[in-house]
């Protein structure tokens, strides 16, 4: 089967990874996705963009990219979206326009439930099946044939959980993967280590090289440098994190965390009168689904500063956080790789 994928991120390149072993190389990928995947058509780290200002620089270059794609659908047997739907929507729209019978699967949907529930309309008229990895999800849906629950990645891709509060005296901190998260984050984050007497780690993208991280971090000797998360965060007492995936994987492992986020002030202003939600940490959105408190505390924009994360440090609580931990694997109940192979495969009844 020849697939046409397009996985802009990190995190998606990640599942794409963990998807890819389910088909023992029965499968030929084309489009953008990471090139330790195979041998992709574009190079998804020249595409990467924060921001609604990036995105408006970077435009030109991604519609131009987003019409060569529409090419290479004629070619491939289905096609493949995963998340960033600010391209992967009109994506789908030209694609369905050009080939209407190309089976479109979207797995990690737009959060359309959260800030955006007119896409939802677009979404089921521009795709085929739908890949959800949120339990609640389908509810925000018209054509509930169309959407699947799947599980949700992370349960396939972390290995190990915590079964006890560790004590080893060691502290993570992850300040992004983006320019301006790690410049905004990684100051308070200094000031942090420097307060807390325990080890200090700092967790730093696997794809970064040792160039980015002379030009990004600046003087990080009061850090141990890693690049494996998932190891870290299993092992240290406690982190401090970005906004993003590494929360939820934190809040799976069973690692006591705080969320934290500054945004550039004109993206702030725009998602904070669009957005809907009460929290931005999905394991927080989890538990407010349950009809329970949040998991982990959350600090925005002004709010994050040493003070206020020193303090909600110190009244965390290690052994309620990991019983917690334990209620949020049984709500997402499984991992994703197994079902969403299993849709890729499955002949589209109307096709």
């Amino acid at each position: 089967m020849k697939l046409l994928v397009c996985a802009l991120e990190t995190s998606s390149n990640i599942h794409l990874k963990e998807l890819l072993k389910e088909f023992d190389n029965t499968i030929e990928l084309v489009g953008i996705f990471d090139k330790s995947l195979g041998n992709p058509t574009y190079d998804v780290t020249q595409l990467a963009v924060m921001g609604f200002l990036d995105v408006l620089k970077k435009l030109p270059s991604l519609l131009k990219i987003n019409n060569e794609m529409v090419k290479l659908a004629s070619s491939v047997d289905k096609v493949l979206l995963i998340d960033s739907s600010g391209f992967n929507l009109p994506l789908a729209k030209k694609i369905k326009k050009k080939y209407p019978n190309k089976e479109i699967i979207y797995y990690i949907l737009p959060q359309a439930w959260a800030w955006k529930k007119k896409r939802i309309p677009i979404i089921e008229a521009n795709c085929d099946t739908l890949c959800s990895i949120l339990p609640f999800e389908k509810e925000f849906y018209n054509k509930q044939e169309m959407i699947h629950y799947v599980g949700h990645p992370l349960l396939d891709e972390i290995k190990n959980f915590k079964k006890q509060p560790s004590n080893s005296n060691k502290i993570a901190f992850m300040p992004g993967s983006r320019k301006g998260e790690i410049t905004k984050l990684l100051p308070i984050y200094k000031e942090l280590a420097s307060q807390i007497n325990k080890e200090a780690i700092l967790i730093i993208p696997p794809y970064f090289t040792e160039e980015t991280i002379s030009s990004l971090y600046g003087d990080i000797s009061m850090f141990t440098k890693t690049k494996d998360a998932h190891k870290t965060l299993e092992e240290v007492d406690f982190a401090f994190i970005c906004s993003g995936t590494a929360t939820l994987e934190a809040a799976l492992i069973g690692t006591p965390f705080i969320l934290s986020y500054i945004a550039k002030p004109f993206d702030y202003f725009i998602v904070k009168n669009l957005i809907k939600i009460k929290y931005i940490g999905l394991a927080n959105i989890f538990f407010e689904k349950m009809g329970k408190e949040p998991i982990h505390e959350e600090f925005i924009q002004n709010d994050v500063t040493v003070e206020n994360l020193l303090l909600a440090y110190n009244s965390t609580s290690n052994e309620k956080f990991l019983e917690n931990s334990r209620l949020l694997r049984k709500y997402l109940k499984y991992g994703s790789s197994k079902n969403v192979a299993s849709l890729i495969n499955q002949k589209l009844s109307k096709n």
